[in-house]
């Protein structure tokens, strides 16, 4: 048996950090096990789902690196399918045709609450043929839900989960305009998909039940069931936008790179130890649903933020750069030298954006205007020393060795600490106090141009 998983998001909005790493368990699991991960777009509901949503989820699938193994399916191109088989159901003796109004649903609903009951279809057409009043009435079809006994669910995350049947309904797998419901959409096509596991989260698995009753009408294998928690703030809260990002793309923005992602979306409910760092290449060999817990996840930025910078550490100094140069658009000079700065600059920093902000002093002919604690810097005392200095540097080898030592060297004939000098210089040079190692400025800034902002600060 080939195994096939499926992420099969809903197109109405941006795709969020729970259902990144809904599709990312379903990628690991099923090229774990030699097995497809397949995309469905479940854009039945057309007054929510818009192109723009689907576009987005299918960019936000590609940076992570999850683009699936084949290309993705339209729920709305199978209606004719799904229509299909609740006709058939309906042939069998398995569903009926149903035909109350939205009004007398809604009463019956309401009849319901105030006597105590839950608000579920009395199935007052289960058992009556219609008459000539019904012959030009629109009807829906309802499958025929058994009455005893109960259905049970042998989860791979969940456990054993059984559920009475007489807490289910009649429920609509046909509208009557012909279109079909989402929970009977959702297993025929992953019947014909022939999904055999549903990774998901914990919030479908009440749905899980009513699903059951169409696999089991039509004689369907039913698919192995994982419902994976969700994922909630630092506080116990569920994730919203009060907690930080909620939206893959918006980690992309704020700068974090895919591979540390999917290492921060690894972690979210599934663990290999204490081990926290785990490269998507370890993950594909180690992960299993098994090891999915059962309690929520808490998304902490705080250890995003260090994973990425650990990933940003490891990560080659030209792609670096040229996702820096994507932020700033420098030209050649400038570009030349973000490449030069980036093996010094990646050691420190915690995201894209960080290490983008952190190179726009390169950017241009003469530096940044300094920010108010440069300013205090470049005192009468400091300006001499610059002038001084740059008298040093002018005779000095342009490497990143020679210029150290010609600092240190410097520091010591004015008698001063090394930081007396770096600092002025640091500030003549960015605008900033906060810069890479001062050599390495100097070294990606050129001869002339390091000279030219030292002369203009002095």
């Amino acid at each position: 048996m080939t195994i096939r998983t499926r992420f099969a998001p809903s197109p109405t909005g941006f795709l969020h950090i729970g259902g990144a790493r809904t599709a990312y368990f379903n990628a690991l699991f099923a090229h774990r096990h030699g097995g497809q991960y397949l995309l469905r777009i479940e854009d039945t509901d057309k007054s929510r789902s818009t192109p723009e949503a689907v576009a987005q989820i299918i960019e936000s699938l590609a940076w992570l690196g999850l683009s699936p193994d084949a290309p993705p399916v339209m729920q709305s191109t199978r209606e004719a399918r799904h229509a299909e088989v609740a006709h058939a159901l309906l042939a069998a003796g398995k569903a009926y045709r149903a035909y109350e109004t939205a009004d007398e649903l809604k009463a019956m609903r309401e009849a319901a609450q105030a006597e105590g009951r839950p608000p579920h279809y009395n199935g007052y057409w289960r058992d009556r043929a219609p008459g000539p009043a019904e012959a030009e009435k629109p009807f829906a079809i309802r499958i025929k839900a058994r009455r005893e006994g109960s259905t049970v669910v042998n989860d791979l995350v969940q456990g054993r989960v059984e559920v009475r049947n007489a807490e289910l309904d009649d429920m609509i797998i046909l509208r009557s305009d012909g279109t079909p419901t989402y929970l009977h959409a959702v297993v025929v096509d992953d019947h014909d998909m022939e999904i055999t596991h549903v990774i998901r989260g914990d919030d479908h698995l009440t749905n899980t039940f009513r699903q059951c009753m169409v696999f089991d009408a039509m004689g369907w294998a039913r698919p192995e069931f994982a419902h994976v928690p969700l994922i909630h703030g630092a506080d116990g809260a569920k994730l919203s936008k009060r907690h930080g990002a909620v939206g893959v793309l918006e980690w992309r923005d704020q700068g974090v790179l895919p591979e540390a992602a999917l290492n921060a979306l690894l972690r979210l409910g599934w663990g290999h130890g204490d081990t926290e760092i785990i490269t998507h290449a370890e993950a594909q060999n180690i992960f299993d649903i098994a090891d999915v817990g059962r309690a929520a996840s808490r998304m902490d930025y705080a250890k995003l933020n260090h994973i990425n910078g650990v990933y940003l550490r490891a990560a080659e100094p030209a792609r670096l750069a040229a996702m820096v140069a994507e932020r700033l658009s420098p030209d050649a000079v400038g570009l030349a030298r973000i490449e030069a700065l980036m093996p010094a600059m990646q050691e420190r920093a915690k995201s894209v954006l960080e290490l983008a902000e952190g190179a726009r002093f390169a950017l241009g002919h003469g530096a940044p205007p300094a920010d108010e604690k440069a300013r205090a810097m470049l005192t009468e005392e400091a300006q001499g020393r610059l002038a001084r200095l740059a008298q040093a540097l002018g005779g000095a080898e342009w490497t990143k060795p020679a210029l150290e030592a010609c600092l240190k060297t410097f520091a010591e004939a004015e008698g001063v600490k090394l930081g007396a000098v770096a600092q002025p210089l640091r500030a003549a040079l960015t605008g900033s106090l906060q810069s890479p190692p001062i050599d390495a400025v100097l070294a990606a800034l050129g001869r002339e141009e390091a000279l030219f902002r030292i002369a203009a600060a002095s």
